[in-house]
C-alpha cells in the first residue's frame, strides 16, 4: 500500500497501516507530535487506516492554532473534564461534549444543582489528571455491547440507537466514553485548559426534553494563546449588549414577552438614526418605500412555500371572527410584497421595482436559543425585493453589493461573502437552480469579490449571498443577505408584459443588508463597547453646571446648542462636579462642556471623550461638533 505525502512522494506501508504508522516510518519525532491526519480536507484520528493512494498530511503539536488541530486537543479536554466530573460527582449522567469554535463542553445531568463555585474544585481535579498523564485508546464495539456497557447512562443508550455505522470508544485511564473521536495520543500537549463557564441546555436542543448542565472551557497548546483568548473573551464581557443595554439605559427584555425588546428614548435615538440611513439611502438607490400587513392566512404562506418550509417558527393566531381560517404573524415581508407586485399589470418598462420595507416580524425561536438582542422573536428587517428582467440580475446584484460596502465601511466593518447553493428541502428544478446559483457566482466574481462556498445552506426558493460582518474584536457575525428567487414569483402568479408582448415571470433579490435591526443593534453596542460615533451618540453633548447659579444660563447653552441640531442635555447639579463628570465618562458622551464662573460664550471649558480638553467659544464649539 502507497500514501503520498505533501511533497507528492510516495510512502510506502503494509496494508491496514495507521497514520500512526505512517508518521513512525517517517521519523520519530514525528510520531510523538503527531495529533491528526488530513485527507482530501477531512481529518483522520491517526488511530485509524489508511486508504492505498491517499493524499495525506500531518498535524501536530506545531500546529498550535491551526482549528482542526484546536479542536482535537479540546475533544480531548472536553474528555478529561467528563473523568473529572465523573469522579466527583457520583451519579452524575453524561451527555455530549464536543469542541465547539473557541473551546469545548460538556453536557451532564447531576443529582444535584451545582454552581460556578464548583468550578474550582472540577479544574482542579483536570489538573491532577494532567499532572498524572493520561493516553487514549481506541476500540470498536457492537451495538448490543455498547448498550450492555452504557445501560446506567439513558443519554448514552439514545445515542447508541441513533448512531450510524459502528460504535467506537475512546478510553483515558479509568474512564470509557462513547465517541466518533478523534483524540490526541495522550495528554503531553494540553498545555493550558481552562473552565470557563456554566449554562442550562435542553437535550439535543429541544426544549421539550430536560434541561442538562453544560459546562464550558477551552484548551490550547501554548500558555500564551490561552492567556489572549482570555483577555479576549475578558473584553467581550466589557462589551457585552446585554450589560451595556442597562447601563447606558438603551434597552430591556422582559418575561412578559420573551425575545421581544423594550427600547428605552436613548435606545430609540440609535434605531431613529439607523432608520433614517436606511430611509436616506434607499430614497438615493431609487427603493419605493412600502407597508404591508402583519397578519395572512394560512393561504399566503402555503403559496410562498413557508408553510411547508418554515411552519416550526411561524406564530398562529385564532381569529374569533373566522374559527376556521388560520391566521398567522409574518415571519418575512417577501409574501406581502408579492401580493403588492400582483396588485396590478407590470410591463418591462416598469422593472426593476424595489420595494422597501422596514416591518415588525415574529419568528417563534426556541427559548433555549434566544439571546440579547443578538436571537429575538420580534425581529425589524431593513428588508427589500427587487423585482426584475433576466437581463437586470447582475446590475441590481452590484446595486445590492456596492450598498453593503457602504453601510459596513461606515460602521469600520469588514465584510466576508458566503455563497449558500440549493439546500436539500428546496423549491423548484435543478435547472433553475443552476442559473440563479451561476447568477450570483457570476457577480461575485465579476466584481472580483472573494467568496467562500456554503454548500446545501441556501434558502428553500433560492441561493443566497450571506455577509458576515467583522467586528473591532474579531469576531464575524452573518448579518445581511443577498437572495435571488425565481419560485415565489411563480408560485404566485406574478407575470410582467415584455418587450415581445408575451407574459414573463420576473426574477426577485431578496435582500437585507444590516439584517435584523435588533441583532445589528446588539452587534454596535459591542463594536463600540457603548461609546458610539458622535452621529450615533443618544447624547451628543451634556452641560454640567457647576453651581446651581450656573443652571439657566447651562440650560440656555443647552437650548442653543439643540437648536443648532444637536443632542444635548442638562439637568441642576445634585452630586459634586467630579462625580458628575466620572458619570459622563462612563455613560460615554461624546462632549461634556462644564459651565461654572468662568465659562460664557466665548469661553467655554470643553471635554471630549478620550480626555481631551479644550476652551472654545460657542461658535468654535460648534465648528468643532459639526466635525465630529
Amino acid at each position: 500500500m502507497k500514501v503520498v505525502l505533501p511533497d507528492n512522494s510516495e510512502l510506502e506501508l503494509p496494508a491496514g497501516a495507521t497514520g500512526l504508522d505512517a508518521a513512525r516510518a517517517i521519523g520519530p519525532k514525528l510520531a510523538e507530535q503527531a495529533v491528526l491526519v488530513r485527507i482530501d480536507g477531512r481529518v483522520q484520528d491517526v488511530r485509524l487506516p489508511l486508504a492505498d493512494g491517499e493524499k495525506i498530511q500531518f498535524l501536530t503539536t506545531r500546529d498550535k492554532l491551526d482549528p482542526d488541530a484546536l479542536s482535537v486537543l479540546r475533544h480531548s479536554s472536553a474528555h478529561l473534564l467528563a473523568e473529572a466530573v465523573t469522579r466527583l460527582y457520583p451519579g452524575v449522567k453524561l451527555a455530549i461534549g464536543p469542541p465547539i469554535e473557541n473551546g469545548f463542553y460538556y453536557d451532564f445531568d447531576f443529582p444535584e444543582p451545582i454552581r460556578e463555585e464548583d468550578l474550582e474544585k472540577i479544574q482542579a481535579e483536570i489538573d491532577r489528571e494532567l499532572a498524572e498523564g493520561r493516553e487514549w485508546s481506541r476500540r470498536e464495539i457492537s451495538r448490543d455491547e455498547a448498550k450492555e456497557l452504557f445501560a446506567p447512562d439513558p443519554y448514552k443508550l439514545e445515542l447508541i440507537d441513533t448512531a450510524e455505522g459502528d460504535i467506537s470508544l475512546y478510553t483515558q485511564g479509568n474512564f470509557t466514553d462513547l465517541c466518533r473521536g478523534p483524540h490526541l495520543q495522550d495528554s503531553k500537549p494540553i498545555k493550558a485548559l481552562k473552565l470557563t463557564g456554566l449554562a442550562g441546555a435542553y437535550w439535543r436542543g429541544d426544549e421539550h426534553n430536560k434541561q442538562l448542565t453544560r459546562i464550558y472551557g477551552t484548551a490550547f497548546f501554548d500558555p500564551k494563546d490561552l492567556d489572549a483568548h482570555l483577555e479576549r473573551l475578558e473584553q467581550a464581557r466589557e462589551r457585552d449588549h446585554r450589560r451595556l443595554g442597562t447601563q447606558l439605559d438603551l434597552f430591556h427584555l422582559e418575561d412578559h414577552s420573551p425575545g421581544s425588546p423594550f427600547w428605552h428614548p436613548k435606545g430609540m435615538v440609535i434605531w431613529n438614526e439607523l432608520e433614517d440611513l436606511r430611509r436616506s439611502e434607499n430614497l438615493r438607490r431609487g427603493y419605493l418605500e412600502v407597508k404591508t400587513p402583519l397578519l395572512y392566512d394560512e393561504q399566503t404562506y402555503e403559496t410562498s412555500g413557508h408553510l411547508q418550509n418554515y411552519e416550526e417558527n411561524i406564530f398562529w393566531v385564532h381569529s374569533h371572527g373566522e374559527s376556521d381560517r388560520r391566521m398567522a404573524l409574518k415571519p418575512m415581508n417577501c409574501p406581502g410584497h408579492m401580493l403588492l407586485f400582483g396588485s396590478r399589470l407590470r410591463s418591462y418598462k416598469d422593472l426593476p421595482i424595489r420595494f422597501a420595507e422596514s416591518s415588525t416580524l415574529h419568528r417563534d425561536e426556541k427559548g433555549g436559543t434566544l439571546h440579547g438582542l443578538l436571537r429575538v422573536k420580534h425581529v425589524t428587517q431593513d428588508d427589500a425585493h427587487i423585482f426584475v428582467t433576466p437581463e437586470q440580475i447582475e446590475d441590481e446584484i452590484f446595486g445590492c453589493l456596492d450598498y453593503a460596502s457602504y453601510l459596513y465601511d461606515l460602521f469600520g466593518m469588514s465584510a466576508r461573502f458566503e455563497l449558500s447553493t440549493r439546500p436539500e428541502k428546496k423549491l423548484g428544478t435543478d435547472e433553475e437552480w443552476d442559473f440563479t446559483e451561476g447568477a450570483l457566482r457570476a457577480a461575485l466574481e465579476r466584481r472580483g469579490i472573494d467568496y467562500d462556498l456554503n454548500e446545501g445552506d441556501g434558502a428553500f426558493y433560492g441561493p443566497k449571498i450571506d455577509l458576515h460582518m467583522t467586528d473591532v474584536l474579531g469576531r464575524s457575525w452573518q448579518m445581511g443577505t443577498i437572495q435571488l428567487d425565481s419560485q415565489m414569483p411563480q408560485r404566485f402568479g406574478l407575470t410582467y408584459q415584455g418587450a415581445d408582448n408575451e407574459e414573463h415571470h420576473p426574477y426577485v433579490v431578496h435582500r437585507a443588508l444590516l439584517g435584523s435591526l435588533e441583532r445589528f443593534m446588539g452587534i454596535l453596542i459591542e463594536h463600540y463597547a457603548g461609546a458610539f460615533p458622535f452621529w450615533l451618540a443618544p447624547v451628543q453633548v451634556r452641560v454640567l453646571p457647576v453651581g446651581e447659579s450656573h443652571f439657566p444660563a447651562a440650560q440656555d447653552l443647552t437650548q442653543r446648542l439643540r437648536e443648532a441640531g444637536y443632542r444635548a442635555e442638562s439637568a441642576e447639579p445634585t452630586e459634586t462636579i467630579g462625580k458628575r463628570i466620572r458619570a459622563a465618562e462612563l455613560e460615554k458622551i461624546p462632549v461634556t462642556i462644564v459651565y461654572g464662573d468662568r465659562e460664557s460664550d466665548e469661553s467655554l471649558a470643553v471635554r471630549e471623550r478620550g480626555g481631551e480638553q479644550s476652551t472654545l467659544s460657542l461658535e468654535d464649539l460648534l465648528a468643532r461638533l459639526a466635525t465630529l
